[in-house]
């Protein structure tokens, strides 16, 4: 039976998540992930320095049958504890098409990937959560806070999870603290595993952030793991927005 210190990342095969598993496993924390793609999420194990840290589940985020399976699992092998949830998992393509022709097919796949998915894992996690004093962060975006044109299904989703957010702070607290990230752009490119190719960045790409450079999964991970931590006991219910500046600039022109 797992003894150290234990956290759940959805949607662990690529993008953020693929980098934050990287991180806490290379923390010495137990990561069980869930992506519904098998292949990216079972080569995820052979490219991290401590891959007997790392458990994987191949499944949908948004069936609820497939999420009660994976945490029967997840108690068996903790004994009925879980330090921490990270609800990452998305459909990621902030772009759809114009609302006039967005079939509701489309619009629902989001809602239910990007809004059920978290709920699931919340309402699972939780008597495992409030066992061991644990916490959840659930990724938003800074797309919650402004968009780009026929972007109307990720926004409205990640608007969706900053409510959630502080929603869930005030019904858990103060067994469970949860926050949110809300990431600008970050250079996902170093983890889409067989699919990955560096992306190559043009001078405005990086001048136009004040941080003067675009973000990493890493950056995420390390506000990831405070959040999660024991130094963040004061802090609920918040959203964090990790952008390198992007949203506190002015863009009229001059």
């Amino acid at each position: 039976m797992i003894k150290r210190k234990s956290i759940l990342i959805t949607g662990c095969a690529r993008g953020i998540g693929r980098g934050l598993v990287h991180h806490f496993t290379n923390q010495q924390t137990q990561v069980f992930g869930i992506d519904n793609d098998s292949e990216e999420g079972n080569l995820l194990r052979e490219e991290l320095q401590h891959p007997e840290n790392y458990t994987f589940f191949e499944g949908d985020v948004s069936d609820e049958e497939t999420v009660k399976k994976m945490y029967e699992q997840i108690v068996e092998q903790t004994g009925g504890s879980l330090n921490g949830l990270v609800n990452n998992a998305a459909v990621a393509n902030a772009y759809s098409t114009p609302v006039e022709e967005l079939d509701l097919e489309t619009w629902n796949r989001y809602l239910a990937v990007n809004l059920t998915g978290p709920m699931l894992n919340t309402k699972y996690a939780v008597p495992l959560l409030r066992k061991a004093g644990g916490a959840i962060v659930n990724l938003s975006s800074t797309r919650a806070l402004m968009s780009e044109p026929n972007s109307e299904c990720y926004a409205t989703t990640k608007g969706g999870i900053t409510a959630l957010t502080h929603s869930l702070a005030i019904s858990l607290g103060p067994d469970i603290r949860v926050n949110a990230i809300a990431p600008g752009w970050i250079d996902v490119s170093r983890h889409k595993g067989k699919k990955s190719d560096p992306y190559e960045f043009r001078d405005v790409d990086i001048d136009q952030h004040p941080a003067g450079r675009v973000g990493t999964p890493e950056d995420v991970a390390h506000l990831a793991e405070y959040l999660l931590s024991e130094k963040s006991r004061f802090v609920t219910g918040q959203m964090f927005t990790i952008d390198g500046g992007m949203t506190k600039k002015m863009i009229y022109e001059h």
